[in-house]
């Protein structure tokens, strides 16, 4: 749990959620840090999909982001889904290394439906890294205060309970 997750906590509990108070100086810190902590754990790495996460993550907080928007400019025929070649020359001009058995594991990883093609919703929900506990408890803390029925559900009603709407 790093101190913007408690922070974004501290807030969260206060009612305040969509709050950021990071200053840019800290942003770029903790970028950095992310980044070389990317970079040391690859050096351990042996999972393909982990090792992909990681040098995107070696990249800064925009790695992933940046991935993404490469998606689109991989997807060389323009169907919205990557194919096993289109996969293997994104990987190759966004500079990703990874040894070939590492790219046939990613993409059938990726490829969670088997059809052969990679859609943009598998790729970026496998991608991204899981999120941290403090996170979840964060939601779940908005979630309930959004319900004001309590039923589970966030209707217009709860809505306006919330925003005097």
């Amino acid at each position: 749990e790093t101190e913007r997750d408690r922070e974004t906590q501290r807030a969260a509990q206060r009612g305040l959620f969509w709050v950021r108070s990071v200053t840019m100086a800290g942003t770029a810190r903790h970028d950095r840090d992310m980044a070389m902590d990317a970079k040391k754990k690859l050096q351990q790495c042996s999972d393909p999909i982990e090792k992909l996460r990681l040098q995107c993550l070696s990249r800064g907080s925009a790695g992933i982001k940046g991935l993404g928007r490469v998606f689109h400019i991989m997807d060389d025929d323009r169907s919205r889904t990557l194919d096993y070649k289109e996969f293997v020359k994104g990987l190759n001009d966004y500079g990703v290394l990874l040894e070939k058995e590492d790219v046939e594991a990613a993409f059938k990883r990726f490829d969670k439906d088997a059809s052969g093609t990679i859609d943009y919703d598998e790729f970026l929900l496998t991608l991204r890294p899981p999120m941290s506990n403090a996170r979840k408890e964060i939601i779940a803390q908005a979630f309930r205060k959004l319900d004001k029925t309590g039923d589970g559900v966030i209707t217009i009603e709860d809505l306006r309970g919330v925003y005097n709407a």
